[in-house]
């Protein structure tokens, strides 16, 4: 709707600027787009392992630096699969956090396995070390950590934790596509990595996903989980799914990745001007990445701490759609105040988990490179008003 406030001087009014979201697609050119169409269509193999999905592959365990990158039709089949590849005992535990898009828990219940909660640590809001420690029990099985807003969870501690009780250490690297922590990429961390190719993602293949392992002897494991267990024409060796790629899917991958670094430089800049203009504010906290690890520019996050300053999140929401700057709350509400998992505790060393107050502050404000400097005028505007 139209703003009919008084605008500053030098910013430009609302209904002058093009609606922003606070997530674009990454697009390769239409005309590149169009010479792959015409070589799935000559060559008419649309699916099943075709030979661009196999290339995208190929192209993905180079780029990632690792022995094993199996694509998947979306990264919620790739969760499921990465969990039913280490053969779980049915019913046991998987800690995890509820501060992650819904599809981290279900997978977990999808397997026949318990989401256990714990609490997230203030610095960057993953997965908390210390209350993995305590909500370990005779029954986990496994640790599903996320690596959120492209924030790396303490690798060393969650596999220290690992190593100690026997457990499996997955990551959700849906946020964390090409992001790399103390020289080592995040692909290569833990048992198994699973990276999510939605639209919304910097790279993407309009929806997909990916699993990482460092173990050459998961490949093949992995393609009977997502291809029905079928070995060959006459053998099915194993209970699987339906997780393949299409032709079409890999062809925006290939696209995608010539042009992924240069969206990616892109975001970076932009990350440094969303400090420039809203650094200082009372308040704000702006999302800071560890010296040790390189960012994946997938999301840049605020928190907003009312206790701090007038700011009051859900107002700053509203007043940027005023401007039609849709910015998002990602994640509000937490998994769980989802009715599947609302009686479930958040174990933590605090009397009242963090995840519980960092639920009321988050915001994700847009970042790629529809941005302008209008936008951004916009934006440090509705911040001063509030």
């Amino acid at each position: 709707m139209k703003f009919e406030r008084p605008v500053a001087t030098g910013s430009v009014p609302a209904e002058e600027v093009v609606p922003l979201y606070v997530s674009q697609p990454l697009l390769p050119d239409p005309t590149a787009l169009n010479e792959y169409i015409s070589k799935i269509w000559a060559s008419k193999y649309v699916t099943n392992h075709g030979p661009l999905s196999l290339e995208l592959e190929d192209r993905l365990a180079a780029f990632l630096r690792v022995p094993t990158a199996r694509l998947f039709n979306n990264a919620t089949i790739g969760l499921l699969v990465a969990l039913k590849l280490f053969d779980l005992p049915p019913g046991s535990e998987v800690i995890t956090t509820p501060m992650t898009f819904a599809a981290t828990a279900h997978s977990i219940a999808w397997n026949n396995l318990r989401p256990v909660f714990v609490d997230i640590r203030k610095a960057d809001l993953t997965i908390d070390p210390e209350a993995v420690e305590l909500a370990i029990s005779p029954r986990t099985s496994a640790i599903l950590a996320v690596h959120v807003y492209g924030c790396i969870c303490d690798h060393d501690a969650l596999q220290r934790l690992a190593d100690l009780h026997g457990l499996k250490l997955i990551y959700d690297a849906a946020h964390a596509f090409g992001a790399y922590w103390n020289g080592r990429p995040v692909a290569s961390l833990g048992d198994a990595s699973v990276f999510s190719f939605h639209a919304t993602k910097l790279f993407n293949t309009l929806e997909g996903g990916l699993i990482t392992t460092n173990k050459v002897e998961d490949r093949e494991s992995i393609y009977l989980l997502r291809n029905f267990g079928i070995k060959n024409e006459e053998e099915v060796v194993a209970v699987g799914i339906n997780g393949k790629m299409n032709e079409l899917q890999a062809a925006i991958g290939l696209l995608n990745l010539d042009i992924f670094e240069i969206e990616r430089e892109k975001r970076s800049r932009l990350r440094q001007r969303y400090r420039e203009i809203l650094s200082g504010l009372d308040g704000v906290l702006l999302q800071e990445a560890a010296e040790n690890t390189t960012q994946s520019e997938q999301y840049l996050l605020v928190r907003i701490d009312r206790t701090r300053s007038r700011l009051d999140r859900d107002q700053v929401k509203e007043r940027l759609a005023e401007r039609k700057i849709f910015a998002r709350k990602y994640f509000y509400p937490i998994c769980t105040d989802y009715e599947p998992y609302r009686n479930m505790p958040i174990i933590s060393k605090r009397a009242r988990p963090y995840a519980q107050i960092a639920k009321e502050q988050v915001l994700c404000l847009p970042l790629h490179s529809a941005v302008t400097e209008a936008h951004l005028d916009l934006i440090a505007e509705v911040f001063r008003e509030c």
